[in-house]
Formats: structure tokens, sequence, C-alpha cells
């Protein structure tokens, strides 16, 4: 299904942790889809390994298991985003390409599993991020990435190019001090700029 897409080409597979790891020092891909329950090394572990010895590759997490423990171990590992295995064949080709492009994707209905999971954990960093420093532009923006919304629907609702979206994203993510979306969304949440239900 991902290779019939446009710029996307599925260079290999593995059967285990162990030699997905290998595999990606191998072909060098962009872009891992990475289980989480495989035999000999998990895919917590082999995320890991990934994202330390290839920074350049990026790692997707496409999984059964979406407990909240497990998005936050995933991502803790370096993921860089986190679907449940029943998403749509759209979903999963957004989520690649998003990835590709630098930002994180978590499946919607995750997030406020994951925000709950870090408020009454602290399994994530908890930071009291000052947001008087951000313009009208990167709060609007940050509201709609607390509701899940991807860098397309943010263009969209905001009636700008999605190259700009991009540009506050990174400006936005560098003044708040957080690395990706998910860690943006709790920052939004902690802050009431977006509520359970909205």
């Amino acid at each position: 299904m991902l290779n019939a897409q446009p710029g996307i080409t599925v260079v290999g597979e593995a059967a285990d942790g162990l030699e997905a790891v290998a595999r990606c020092h191998e072909l060098r891909p962009d872009i891992v889809i990475m289980d989480l329950h495989m035999p000999r090394l998990d895919g917590v572990a082999a995320t890991e390994r990934v994202t330390a010895e290839l920074p350049e590759t990026r790692v997707l997490v496409l999984s059964t298991f979406d407990l909240d423990v497990n998005v936050v171990a995933a991502l803790r590992a370096g993921a860089n985003g986190f679907l449940p295995k029943d998403v749509s064949p759209e979903e999963l080709v957004e989520a690649v390409r998003t990835v590709h492009e630098g930002t994180a994707a978590v499946a919607p209905r995750l997030l406020l599993g994951l925000i709950r999971t870090h408020v009454r954990g602290d399994l994530v960093r908890r930071a009291r991020v000052p947001l008087d420093g951000l313009t009208a532009r990167e709060t609007e923006v940050l509201v709609l990435i607390g509701r899940g919304r991807s860098n397309t629907e943010i263009a969209e609702a905001l009636a700008i190019s999605p190259s700009t979206v991009k540009n506050h994203v990174t400006a936005l993510f560098a003044k708040i001090d957080v690395r990706d979306r998910a860690q943006a969304v709790i920052v939004a949440y902690e802050r009431g700029l977006v509520r359970p239900g909205e």
C-alpha cells in the first residue's frame, strides 16, 4: 500500500527488533514503521537504538497495544509518532509524510490518554512555560496543535500556506522549549489553552 504512494518507497522489512536495527544500518531509511511487540528485541528498545545510532532516521510506531504507558515509552525512546494499527490507510500515509517533515504524529484519540498519563504520573518533564513571548498567530497554532490538528489542517483553518504553518511551528517549539507535537500538546493542556473534549 505504501509503495503505491507517490514519493514513498518501501526499501526493506524485518522480522524482529534486532533485524530491524541491522536493516536500518544497512539501508539507512528516512522512516521506520516499528512494531512494539517483536521477538529478540522489542520495539521500544529497537527504537532507542535506531534513534541513537542513526539520528537521521525517524521512527513511527504502529501497534495494537495503544496503552498510555506504551505511547509514552515509545516517545521517550525517540519515536516521532505513534499510531494504533487500526488507523486507515490514508491516516498511515499522512503520518508517514508528517514524520518525514520532521514533526510528530500521534493519533488524536491517544493524545488525551498521553496527557492524563503525563499529568498523573510525571513521565514527561513538566515545565511552566511562559507563553507571553508568543505571537497571536503562534498561540492560535499551539491551540490547534493541542486539538490534534495536522499542519495541513492548521493551514486550512487559518487560511495560510502549509510552509507558513511549518515556520510558525518551528518558532513556537523553540519558544516553549519542546521537542515535538506531543510535548506541545501537553503544554497547551497544562496552560489551559485546550480542554478535554474540545
